[in-house]
């Protein structure tokens, strides 16, 4: 290891911990929604509808996991479940409407919490910033997905 290394995992450790509290602070009250129940949200309204075991492997969750977390987005109305056209056994899960704009909600109370953070940063740091979290996802998924990391070529 490195001394980057050292730097970026210790640094990343920090970051968890600021964003859960950013998650918590930006909390509407209406809605009790905690981290998970934010991600499965974010996940269905950007990638669409989708089964819970696609969900419990984008997550890196059992599937046993995901339904619970499921189930108690359905108990509030926020996601419902709806029979799979190409295999009626399965059932595909999407938003509610009200799911909709809870999460709308809450994305932009943490959006205008994140631009305070960020107010001071130039616009091009900003950029640079959202181009290396997006780097550092794709290389975390190829890792997990695939057993391999990524490189860009110089």
């Amino acid at each position: 290891m490195d001394g980057a290394t050292d730097r970026i995992e210790q640094q990343l450790t920090i970051l968890l911990r600021r964003v859960q509290s950013i998650h918590v602070s930006t909390s509407s009250g209406e809605v009790d929604l905690d981290r998970s129940g934010y991600g499965i949200l974010g996940r269905l309204a950007d990638e669409g509808p989708q089964r819970i075991g696609l969900l419990a492997a984008a997550f890196g969750l059992d599937p046993s996991t995901i339904t619970r977390q499921v189930q108690a987005l359905e108990k509030i109305n926020l996601v419902h479940r709806h029979p799979d056209p190409q295999d009626r056994r399965a059932s595909i899960l999407d938003l509610t409407e009200e799911g909709r704009e809870v999460l709308e909600r809450t994305r932009s109370f943490r959006r205008k919490r994140l631009e305070e953070v960020l107010a001071d940063w130039p616009r091009v740091d900003r950029e640079e910033f959202g181009r290396l979290l997006t780097q550092m996802n794709t290389s975390i998924t190829d890792l997990v997905e695939h057993g391999r990391g990524t490189r860009e070529e110089a």
